[in-house]
């Protein structure tokens, strides 16, 4: 079985969708559209800008959407069995299987990704990636920060886990992860503390703007970064697209049941390779590739 699977923040580079807007004249449309309907030209960002241009969480998030979509849209015999998205690249894989259209998904992820800014402005936080401890080591060490939200945000793979909280805490924590015997605590260059608390509200914009958009019946199931399991109730896609702002990015669990459920083939669409990279290190036996 084919599971497509979508990249989230963090897998932008200049030139990203610059062979395809040359080549595909249906790819050109699509992204001269987003054009239209984000009313500033993010393909200019995205082919020629500059890295800075390309990290802004504004720019960033619908940037790694687009192309994420239009790779899978100009895809021929495009039929997944499943897909699942990490973080943002949840919304590229809703459009994917039928229950977002491209243009109310465009508009809900540039809107989470001004909430998500205007919350980092308000609550100066930030993430760090812990590699070489079990899990619940690193939930342990959260646990214990005092005074400070620290939390465990991306389940990555075994043995790499993303934490995210209030500046302050991030480095209480960094110096504990160390001490138990972590390999390394990488505080990441992010403008915020994703998936956690600090989002809620993010949270509550994106709420409305989700509760205001159209939701069809999925083509085939989505595996949500909340619940990890087969989902095709689109209340409950909505329900897990609002949790997840605030909750983790379970994307270990969710690999783990696609396999369960029969996925033998990763085919990942967007920018990079980082979720291939993922796949392999939790399943050493799927076979991966990318569009």
């Amino acid at each position: 079985m084919k599971a497509y699977i979508f990249p989230g923040q963090g897998a932008q580079f200049v030139g990203m969708g610059k062979d395809l807007y040359e080549s595909n004249e249906e790819a050109k449309k699509i992204f001269d559209h987003a054009n239209e309907i984000l009313g500033f030209n993010i393909t200019e960002i995205m082919f020629n800008g500059t890295d800075e241009d390309l990290k802004q969480t504004k720019v960033t998030q619908p940037a790694i959407f687009i192309h994420s979509v239009i790779l899978a849209e100009t895809t021929p015999n495009f039929n997944p069995d499943m897909v699942a998205g990490h973080s943002l690249g949840e919304f590229s894989a809703l459009v994917a299987n039928g229950v977002l259209a491209f243009d109310d998904a465009l508009k809900l992820v540039y809107q989470r990704a001004l909430a998500m800014q205007e919350a980092c402005e308000v609550n100066p936080s930030t993430m760090a990636a812990i590699l070489g401890l079990e899990d619940s080591k690193v939930e342990e060490i959260c646990e214990s920060v005092e005074n400070e939200i620290v939390v465990a945000a991306n389940y990555n793979c075994p043995g790499q886990l993303v934490i995210s909280g209030s500046n302050k805490g991030i480095e209480i924590a960094c110096e504990k992860m160390k001490e138990a015997g972590a390999k390394r605590a990488l505080p990441l260059p992010v403008g915020g503390a994703f998936h956690s608390p600090l989002m809620e509200p993010a949270r509550e914009k994106l709420q409305k703007a989700i509760e205001a958009t159209t939701f069809n019946k999925p083509h085939c199931p989505i595996y949500q970064n909340v619940s990890t399991t087969a989902v095709t109730d689109v209340e409950k896609i909505k329900e897990n697209l609002i949790a997840q702002l605030t909750a983790p990015v379970k994307w270990t669990q969710s690999v783990q049941n696609m396999v369960k459920d029969g996925a033998t083939e990763f085919i990942e669409s967007g920018p990079g390779k980082v979720l291939q990279g993922l796949v392999k290190k939790i399943h050493r036996e799927a076979e991966v590739s990318s569009i």
